[in-house]
């Protein structure tokens, strides 16, 4: 009689439970029932007694009917079982399910384990993969919706400890095997999952060493040495000193790189140590990575030093070759493989085979469709090759991880430019060029703006480096606007003749766009600072390009001719040198002038924009929009006034009075006295608009002659219904307030009511005038009205702030301060910078007078350093008074003395009738030294409990 056949049967425990008959999964539902199948496949083929499941089941109290309702889940069991449900047996004790190795996951991965450390000593390379099969074992967290069941939350972490032996097997295999580089990612893994477990750490230190990461595999073993002082008071094992030792004396290293004689760079590769290891990270986990970015970031360099610590590598330069069905040739040389006959692809296959190796393809993108299908074929026929791509755009296969790769890092204000990679680089190759001592503190700012204006790119860097045999660094800063020439005449550091010059690198890219993505590259070339997508579009459109716009920015943005920033909404911007090679390129296509105007005609819609946003609820967005555009503003306003465009220059600063008004865009405001002081303005339509905003602007830097000048020019030039009319009796309003003629200033504020329809300030600055006269009530009601007719944020603070500054001199410090701060909140979500500056100096002022000296204090040091900044010495001196205020009631006698009689001496200070002036012996403090008096005082204080 036959043997009776046993359906094929497999219980998976690590990760979710799993159950399959035959191959078919089965679905177990319920978790009390999953409980019992695990606790049964967990015992491995050994009874469970039926006591021990109840109590598992049911561990606070078995119920009357908990035994019956076990016999149920294990009947039921036997249903799911189906075919194999013989191999749930019922003994006297309780239940037995019989499994056996390949049954049960768990039991497979003992014996991978087992059988990899007995093969380990002979053959690394044969345990690495028996290893392999055991980690890939590991599906996610162990049974995770069973680990309230005791037994199985045990069994569970002795999961865990076996997961952590597999991990440390592979791991040392791994490295034995020569295969080092492919598990980097798990040792980091392992050491970052208990950083204080010493093996974890020891076996990291070995593969990053054996991986050619020297350095970082002794910086693992400095920052375990203090976690372990610091968090637990210990000393590591004399392993790691062992270890180290190892490390330092180049016991540990890496393969060498199979390639042609190119290969190997002559010069150290600085600041990519992190790319470098990321990309070892990536390759041991994806077999398609292609570095990406544009011409001369370095993206050969890079692959180069991943290939030459990762083992075996064979590296294919593609920059020489022309033909695309060269390609396989290129590949057939570059492996030393002669092919006289046949197919040459094939061939190339063959050899590669099934070992274990890394393939670096540099420079893919001339040659995208013949590299596509020959990397394709390679990952089709040789499983265990991973290939490294460098290319200035995707190959577009469906296994590829694109790793964009970016400039250095450059200086940032206050940094030590020494310790910056982009410096560091340039230093290196001009010590090559140019022998000598080390450059001075000064030389080194200048290579600091070098290295800025070149992007932090690391050929233009070094190509730069190169001239200082024939250039001082002031010299060569100097001519850097002529960089695309510049930097080149000899041979390029790689000795590719595309690297030669930068603009023979940028030209290598732009000849592979076509016309469409050529033409939109060169009209995008005058934005400074880049543009979002609807802009984007609208200029595509605007040149009736064929080409959906979407697609061609996509396709600039994957040739790395653009870069498309997604932190705060798309937008597309180039580096300096393709921009430079892009303006080149409008003046010899004849479209320099068609772009510029498209730029000036931009700046002034962006104006508009600005200005029709500002009596609305939209004002924030408009004011993030503005100071975000404030560099492609900057050109267009250049521009235009080198054009002579006064039309234009006119729209832009009357649209933008706001931004002169209630924010700290103190360029804006020279704009303004710009264009004031040309003569051509004069006879122009706008010309009081003109002169009332370069008025404010003037008011705001302290020179109240000079806006009182220009705001009655301007209001000379108006009609009743001129839209200038209200901006120059606005300036004329709070040029009067700061001389403290009240009732003047309350006569313009209010005539200038009457010349607009838009909800503007002027209420509250004749109710300020009105309260500063004494009359709170009459304030009060002239500020309630203006109330009623404002919606934008800004103009909502500024009442809030004249209501602060009402209720202040009512003496009611509560509702002042409530006031105050809503104005600052009002201010700061708006961009109304200067309104928030004005009302935390009544908010500081109340505070003071309140005793919150140290709240005070703090205020006052940082609205100081705020008006300081922006040059509004009108409003620095009212901070400046209260300050002396505070200090004098602190016994701070002298100091305040010497500011108040500054302020006094002062002509931009504003007039306080309600202060006595202070009689100082010898001349008053100057501006420099009253602000450090100022500090010094604020720091005195502060410092004391």
């Amino acid at each position: 009689m036959a043997a009776r056949q046993v359906p094929p049967m497999r219980i998976e425990v690590l990760g979710p439970l799993r159950l399959t008959v035959s191959g078919s999964p089965v679905d177990v539902p319920g978790t009390k029932r999953r409980a019992v199948l695990g606790l049964l496949a967990l015992a491995e083929g050994r009874t469970v007694t039926v006591d021990s499941l109840v109590d598992a089941l049911w561990p606070a109290e078995v119920p009357d009917s908990g035994r019956q309702a076990l016999h149920s889940h294990v009947s039921r069991l036997r249903g799911h079982l189906g075919a194999a449900a013989a191999r749930l047996e019922t003994g006297p004790e309780g239940y037995r399910l019989a499994v056996d190795g390949e049954d049960l996951d768990l039991a497979q991965a003992r014996s991978l384990l087992a059988a990899a450390r007995s093969r380990a000593p002979a053959d690394p390379a044969a345990a690495t993969a028996l290893l392999r099969q055991a980690h890939a074992l590991w599906r996610g967290p162990v049974l995770a919706d069973l680990v309230h069941v005791a037994p199985i939350a045990a069994a569970v972490a002795e999961c865990g400890q076996l997961r952590r032996e597999v991990t440390d097997a592979l791991v040392a295999t791994a490295v034995a095997a020569g295969q080092a580089a492919d598990v980097l990612g798990l040792a980091e893994a392992a050491a970052a999952e208990d950083p204080l477990r010493e093996p974890a750490v020891l076996l990291l230190m070995r593969a990053l060493a054996a991986a050619g990461q020297a350095p970082d595999a002794l910086r693992v073993g400095r920052e375990h040495r203090r976690r372990l002082a610091d968090e637990v008071g210990l000393d590591p094992s004399p392993a790691l000193d062992e270890l180290e030792r190892e490390i330092a004396g180049g016991a540990l290293g890496p393969a060498p790189v199979r390639s042609g004689s190119s290969a190997r760079p002559a010069t150290a590769l600085i600041g990519r140590e992190a790319q470098v290891a990321a990309l070892h990270r990536l390759l041991s986990s994806e077999r398609l990575v292609t570095v990406v970015g544009p011409g001369g970031v370095g993206k050969t360099r890079v692959a180069l030093e991943v290939a030459r610590a990762s083992g075996p590598a064979t590296v294919l330069l593609l920059g020489p070759v022309t033909d695309p069905g060269a390609v396989p040739h290129a590949l057939a040389a570059a492996l030393d493989l002669r092919v006289v006959q046949g197919d040459v692809l094939a061939a190339c296959l063959a050899v590669l085979g099934d070992r274990p190796c890394l393939l670096v393809v540099d420079n893919c993108e001339h040659l995208l469709d013949p590299v596509r299908d020959t990397v394709a074929a390679v990952l089709a026929a040789c499983p265990r090759v991973s290939v490294l791509g460098t290319s200035r755009e995707r190959l577009g296969l469906a296994a590829e991880h694109a790793f964009r790769l970016s400039p250095l890092p450059v200086p940032s204000p206050g940094q030590d430019p020494l310790r910056v990679a982009s410096v560091t680089l340039f230093l290196d190759r001009a010590r090559r060029v140019r022998p000598g001592p080390p450059l001075s503190p000064g030389e080194l700012d200048t290579v600091a703006d070098i290295v800025h204006r070149l992007d932090g790119m690391p050929l233009a860097i070094e190509l730069a480096a190169g001239r200082l045999s024939s250039f001082s660094p002031a010299d060569l800063r100097d001519r850097l606007d002529r960089s695309l020439d510049l930097l080149g005449g000899g041979a390029g550091p790689s000795g590719d003749a595309r690297h030669r010059t930068l603009r023979a690198t940028v030209a290598w890219s732009y000849e592979l766009l076509d016309e469409d993505e050529r033409r939109l590259f060169r009209h995008l070339s005058v934005f400074t600072d880049g543009v979002d997508l609807d802009t984007a579009e609208r200029i595509a459109a605007d040149l009736h390009l064929e080409g959906d716009p979407g697609s061609l920015l996509a396709h600039l943005v994957d040739a790395s001719m653009l870069d498309a920033d997604l932190s705060g909404g798309t937008r597309y911007r180039m580096l300096e040198t393709l921009r430079a090679f892009g303006m080149d390129r409008l003046t010899a296509a004849g479209e320099e002038a068609d772009a510029v105007d498209r730029l000036i005609r931009w700046a002034v819609d962006l104006a508009a924009e600005f200005g029709a946003a500002m009596d609305t609820e939209r004002e924030p967005r408009a004011d993030r929009v503005l100071r975000r555009e404030l560099a492609n503003l900057r050109t267009a306003w250049r521009l235009a006034r080198e054009r002579g465009r006064l039309d234009e220059c006119a729209a832009v600063v009357g649209d933008l009075f706001d931004a002169v008004a209630y924010r700290d865009l103190t360029e804006i405001r020279g704009w303004a006295e710009e264009l004031a002081g040309d003569p051509a303005i004069l006879t122009h339509p706008e010309a009081s608009v003109v002169l009332g905003t370069a008025g404010e602007a003037a008011y705001h830097r302290g020179d109240r002659a000079t806006a009182e000048r220009l705001a009655r020019a301007g209001l000379a030039l108006t009609t009743e219904d001129d839209p200038g009319s209200w901006i120059c009796r606005m300036v004329l309003s709070v040029v009067a307030l700061a001389q403290g003629a009240h009732a003047d200033s309350a006569r313009h504020a209010l005539a200038a009511t009457g010349l607009t329809s838009r909800p503007r300030g002027t209420h509250g600055i004749a109710a300020l005038a009105t309260a500063y006269a004494g009359d709170l009530d009459g304030a009060r009601a002239l500020n309630e009205l203006g109330r009623g007719r404002v919606r934008s944020p800004s103009m909502q603070s500024w009442t809030a702030y004249v209501q602060g500054e009402i209720e202040s001199l009512a003496g009611d410090s509560g509702a002042a301060e409530e006031a105050y701060l809503r104005a600052i909140e009002l201010a700061r979500s708006s961009g109304g910078t200067f309104l928030a500056g004005v009302a935390m100096v009544g908010l500081l002022a109340g505070r003071g007078r309140s005793g919150r000296t140290r709240e005070a204090l703090n205020g006052y040091r940082e609205v100081i350093d705020y008006f300081e900044r922006t040059g509004n010495w009108t409003h620095l001196w009212a901070t400046l008074r209260n300050l002396a205020d505070l200090l004098r009631g602190l016994g701070e006698e002298r100091p305040a003395g010497l500011i108040d009689a500054a302020a006094d001496a002062a002509p931009d200070a504003p007039a306080d009738d309600r202060r006595p002036r202070v009689p100082l012996t010898g001349p008053a403090p100057g501006r420099g030294a009253v602000l450090q008096l100022a500090r010094e005082a604020i720091a005195r204080n502060l410092a004391r409990p």
